[in-house]
């Protein structure tokens, strides 16, 4: 099984518009409401490929109900503590320049009772566990060292744990050396004080996570798809060239993949190709953080990787 942690869970709401002006009236030309949060994305792509999936964190109020709701009728298993705030809203503004504007609540704040109990249910949840995720945003009220201690139990059963997080959340769990992280230029900027602007410094800054005891770590080109270091070698990633509806969730679509190729017991190589498919066929899908498994299927034998 694998566990996926959203702890700062979402309802997302997307916008299309033709322009976005400041002061101005602006209709919306779509709108697409979804139960969001980035381990949302990956339970779901993870779900699509036939995975075994159980996601848990925090929801509360109409907007937590509503997420609940969602998942059920996607057949997607949740384990929430529920909480007395209400669930968080983001938005995403498409305008029909290509340009993307997010707007993120901060969500709930979390009490303690309602931490103690989320923990309680994280080590009941291991027992079954044969990979943990964790993607996202911590909630107001969790410390931001929740992840370190969270990977800490993990490993202490043997399970790995992959890790999709930024700022103080990553750099507090970078010392219980996650199986898995996802930074980008700029998270790695903030973390280590260094530029990034080449491959080559990419390539380094790869190697660097590696040689603290990361067994994966992979920086993401975009269209020009990814640098990745994972047992001690690395590898440059192409992925095909497509006509790209909607590139949001991405990047939670790629941690699905690799999720599910290593709860399969696949090598890094193989993850890291389906990881890149999925990351690929989300950006064909209106929908943010969904794959077609058929889709999936056609682009695996189209992803280059190599070794550098």
């Amino acid at each position: 099984m694998i566990l996926v942690l959203n702890l700062n869970a979402s309802v997302d709401k997307r916008y299309a518009l033709a322009d976005f002006a400041k002061g101005k009236v602006v209709r919306a030309k779509a709108v697409q409401n979804t139960a969001g949060g980035k381990g949302l994305h990956v339970a779901n792509v993870a779900h699509a490929l036939g995975a075994d999936v159980v996601t848990s964190g925090f929801v509360g109020g109409k907007a937590g109900e509503f997420i609940e709701e969602r998942m059920t009728a996607k057949g997607l298993k949740g384990n929430f503590t529920h909480v007395a705030g209400e669930t968080r809203s983001c938005l995403a503004i498409l305008t029909d320049d290509g340009a993307q504007t997010e707007i993120l609540e901060p969500g709930p704040t979390v009490t303690a009772s309602e931490l103690a109990d989320f923990r309680a249910r994280y080590t009941e949840l291991l027992a079954d566990a044969d990979v943990v995720v964790a993607s996202g945003s911590v909630p107001q009220g969790v410390p931001k060292a929740i992840y370190r201690e969270l990977i800490e139990e993990a490993h202490a059963h043997g399970i790995p744990f992959l890790l999709d997080t930024s700022g103080e959340a990553l750099s507090a769990a970078l010392p219980a050396k996650p199986d898995f992280i996802k930074p980008n230029k700029d998270e790695i900027e903030a973390l280590t004080g260094r530029t990034v602007t080449s491959e080559s410094d990419v390539q380094r800054e790869t190697r660097a996570f590696a040689d603290a005891g990361i067994p994966f770590a992979c920086v993401s080109l975009g269209a020009d798809g990814s640098l990745a270091i994972a047992d001690g070698k690395s590898y440059r990633v192409h992925v095909p060239r497509i006509a790209c509806k909607n590139p949001v969730g991405s990047g939670d679509s790629f941690v699905g993949g690799y999720a599910t190729a290593i709860a399969m017991g696949k090598s890094p190589q193989e993850a890291l190709r389906l990881a890149a498919a999925c990351g690929t066929a989300n950006a064909m899908e209106e929908e943010s953080g969904f794959v077609r498994r058929e889709v999936v299927e056609e682009l695996l034998p189209q992803i280059e990787i190599s070794e550098v």
